[in-house]
This record gives structure tokens, sequence and C-alpha cells, in this order.
């Protein structure tokens, strides 16, 4: 009698830990689904980490890569997003003489004045001028873009980059990881055209992108296709393509003495190994007859 209800307790708490196993894996996988479809922390998918020209500490920009940059924001970034703290001079950085930067910086209108009757006026724009806005103001850039006005490009790479939490950041300060806004950029702009999980509402007029740092979706639509932007040296023209480009030429308005501050860091870096040695050495030279 005795070993048969401890059979029955044992049958009996076997059951119950089944069931409590189901329950809780049912629950689990409940809440899964429920932020897949209704996410609380962006951006969904963190961005991949790419390789660029200006990484780690000897890192320089490639000026053909920034080139292609320059051309991709013109033909397409530039419809709705500012660069007002970018000005034409600057481009001679990326290569140009000083005439090609007269004759781009020409393509421009910007407004001036007041002239002699007190009026505003507009004129061709000169390489000491600064990228105009596509709207002027922004309500206006607002109103011409689903009610949210284009953010400016000037820092972006700078002012946008995801967290990568722990133990990332803390090889981030070995490895001199800097990129985060160009590789944001990117994945934005790549992440386009994929489809939302099961039960996930996009509001109307937006549109989904796991890598939206600040929602499931924006309203700004897919800015770019292949072979949209006609490059002359060969390059591939696609969307990843274009992205990177883009992206590094970005960097630069953002930090355009990248480089020249790297060297100076290295020069410094070396001056101070070479002072640290020098002190040693003298240390050594003045007291080694000296007992301690």
């Amino acid at each position: 009698m005795r070993t048969e209800r401890i059979k029955k307790k044992k049958k009996i708490l076997t059951g119950l830990a089944l069931s409590l196993a189901l329950s809780t894996g049912a629950a689990f996988a409940a809440e899964v689904a429920h932020n897949a479809a209704e996410p609380t922390h962006f951006p969904i998918h963190k961005p991949v980490e790419q390789s660029w020209s200006f990484s780690g500490p000897f890192g320089t920009y490639d000026k053909a890569q920034l080139q292609r940059g320059l051309k991709v924001y013109k033909e397409v970034c530039a419809a709705c997003h500012s660069m007002k703290r970018v000005a034409f001079r600057t481009l001679e950085d990326l290569g140009y003489s000083e005439e090609q930067v007269k004759a781009l910086a020409a393509e421009y209108e910007v407004q001036d004045g007041p002239n002699a009757d007190g009026e505003m006026f507009t004129r061709k724009a000169l390489p000491s001028d600064y990228f105009p806005s596509p709207s002027a103001n922004d309500n206006a850039a607002a109103a011409a873009n689903n009610g949210a006005a284009p953010p400016d490009f000037s820092l972006i790479a700078k002012a946008r980059g995801v967290e990568r939490g722990f133990p990332k950041f803390v090889f981030d300060v070995f490895t001199q990881y800097a990129e985060g806004g160009p590789d944001y950029i990117h994945a934005l702009l790549t992440g386009y055209g994929q489809t939302p999980p099961e039960g996930m509402e996009i509001a109307e007029g937006t549109h989904y992108n796991p890598y939206f740092i600040a929602g499931k979706s924006l309203a700004m639509a897919q800015p770019i296709t292949d072979d949209q932007v006609t490059y002359d040296d060969g390059t591939p023209q696609t969307v990843d393509q274009y992205a990177r480009d883009v992206s590094a030429f970005l960097m630069w308005a953002a930090e355009p003495h990248l480089d020249t501050r790297k060297q100076t860091g290295f020069s410094v870096l070396i001056f101070l190994a070479l002072f640290g040695a020098i002190v040693y050495l003298t240390k050594k030279k003045v007291w080694h007859n000296v007992a301690h």
C-alpha cells in the first residue's frame, strides 16, 4: 500500500512539473512572439560592424570613396537633407582643385542681402558659402516629408550611433572604435525591403526598417536603388556600395580633420615614449652612485 502511495505521489508531482514546464514554455513563447511584434528596444537589429579605410589609429580617408559619396549626396540625399555646416571650400580636402570647387559651388544658389534697396536676393554660391538647405525652413521641410523634417547631415555621422553594450564598449577603448555612425547609416540604407514579423503593425505612410534607431518604421522611403547614381570610375553601382560611399562621406563631413588628428596623436605618443625614456636614463645616470 505504501509503495503504491509513493508511486501515485510521484506521478502527481511529475504531472505537475510537466504542466508547469509546458505552461512556462508557452508563456515564454507568447512573450517572445509579442516582443517580436511590438518591440520596446530599438533598433530591432544592431548594425553590423563594417570595414572602413579610416578605422583604427592609422586609418585614413579614401578620397575616391569620398568623391563618390559626395556624388550620392548631391544626386539623392540633398533633395531632402541639408548640410549647412559644411562649406564648399572644404571640398578641396577630397582632392578637388580650387577651380573644381568653384564649379561645384556654382551649381547651387544661396540667399544673400540685403541689397541697396533693402531686399534679399539669390546668387550663385561661392566656395566660402555653405551647402544650402533644400527647404526654406523646418516647417516647410516637415510639410514636404510626411510631417517629419529631415535632419541636417553635417554632423549626422557623429550624432547617430547604436550603443554596443558590454563587453564590446570595453574593447572599443583599445581598438579605438569610432565608426558607430557610419555603421548605422550603412545599415539603415541597406535595411529596407525586409518583411516585418508576424503581428507587427506598421503605421500608414511609414516604412519598416529593423535598423532604425527610433522605432520600427520611419517616414523616409527607401532613398536609393541599384544603378541610380552613375559612377565614372567603374565602381559597382549597388545599394550596398552607395551606402558605404555616402556613409564615409558623411563621416568626413562630421570630422574632416580625422587624418590630421590621428597623425598628431601618433606623434604625441612617440614624443611621450622618447621623453619617458630620456627621463628614465637621466634618473639612472644621476642616482646610480647614490645609496638607497
